[in-house]
């Protein structure tokens, strides 16, 4: 298939491309950049790329292409509360504009990287696609409202996915350093400490961004009438665990590093358990197979091998960090678009 792939210069992106070309897929990337230099290691190699903002996309830019995988966003909660309303104008306008787009100019496919996190608060429960959302944050808020305005948009000729990631971990050349199981190794490499600063208690699950990767490559390349306008959670029932549980896999990974839970920010009340067992249902073959000793032992390899410092860690790898930089610099304007100095 010939492939706009959103967001491919980043994290998850950056991982995903050059998977999908090894399936043979022809990959085109519409990014604007804004995390190009997020990198730990060699510089990535990028497919063609289209250099147009998410809220520009027109139906010329995707004509001619069979499928649209969108993963470009603010990607994280900090972010969404910072500056709610250009989250709400990226990650939900954009993206509704983007799949109106594709739909104009005859795209049949569009996946969409939606989150686990529509789940918010759901207690002890293992939860389904069909329980209900209770999103506790802008950044999840969008997702919804994106799952809700593209559903309405399908028919014969046009199937929309939603993929309900986990919490993505594990290393990718362009590097994220504020997710969970990445932040703590991180921590533990520059610091010898694990440091959790809630009381660990709250539930996660998580998935690998090579596992994520998989999973929309299957959803591509499977028959219509099977993903036509469905959800599907993405992540596997075994990397269900509590902060605390994340944390103590990190002090075992990590030579010399000590585990450290404060309690001092109380109990997060973003917590649940996810039931994956519908995806691996849809797409027979499908399983998410890393585990988090697993990323937690790559994760360590690649950070000591490649150099990781504590500036970089701070500053390069953490979205809101190069956001402001680049505003500070004259680079990104106040509507997060692209600026010259």
């Amino acid at each position: 298939m010939k492939i706009v792939l959103t967001g491919h210069q980043g994290y998850l992106g950056t991982v995903m491309a050059p998977l999908l070309a090894a399936r043979g897929h022809e990959v085109v990337g519409l990014d604007t950049g804004l995390f190009a230099d997020c990198f730990l290691g060699p510089q990535p190699q990028d497919p063609t790329t289209l250099a147009v903002d998410l809220r520009d996309v027109t139906p010329q830019h995707l004509a001619g292409f069979d499928a649209v995988i969108h993963l470009a966003a603010l990607s994280n909660d900090p972010i969404g509360s910072l500056a709610p309303q250009i989250t709400y104008d990226i990650n939900h306008a954009a993206s509704v504009r983007l799949a109106r787009a594709a739909k104009a100019a005859g795209v049949s496919r569009f996946l969409y990287a939606s989150t686990c996190s529509v789940y918010g608060s759901a207690g002890e429960d293992l939860v389904t696609e069909d329980a209900p959302l209770r999103p506790l944050t802008p950044y999840a808020e969008s997702k919804v409202r994106v799952e809700a305005d593209v559903s309405a948009l399908a028919d014969d000729s046009f199937s929309p996915s939603y993929l309900r990631n986990a919490t993505a971990f594990g290393f990718s050349p362009r590097l994220r350093a504020d997710i969970v199981l990445n932040n703590l190794v991180g921590h533990a490499v520059l610091t010898g400490e694990v440091k959790v600063l809630s009381d660990g208690t709250p539930w996660r699950p998580l998935v690998h961004a090579r596992d994520i990767a998989a999973a929309f490559i299957q959803t591509l390349e499977a028959p219509t009438e099977a993903i036509h306008d469905r959800a599907f959670n993405v992540g596997t029932e075994s990397n269900n665990v509590t902060v605390a549980e994340i944390a103590r896999a990190v002090a075992d990974t990590v030579p010399g590093s000590r585990l450290s839970i404060t309690g001092e920010t109380g109990s997060d009340p973003r917590s649940y358990r996810v039931d994956f067992s519908l995806i691996r249902k849809i797409l027979p073959g499908y399983e998410a197979t890393w585990s988090i000793p697993d990323g937690a032992a790559e994760l360590y390899e690649n950070y000591t091998r490649h150099g990781l410092t504590q500036h970089s860690f701070d500053e390069r790898f953490t979205r809101l960090a190069v956001l402001r930089r680049r505003q500070a610099e004259g680079t990104l304007d106040d509507a997060m678009r692209p600026s010259s100095p």
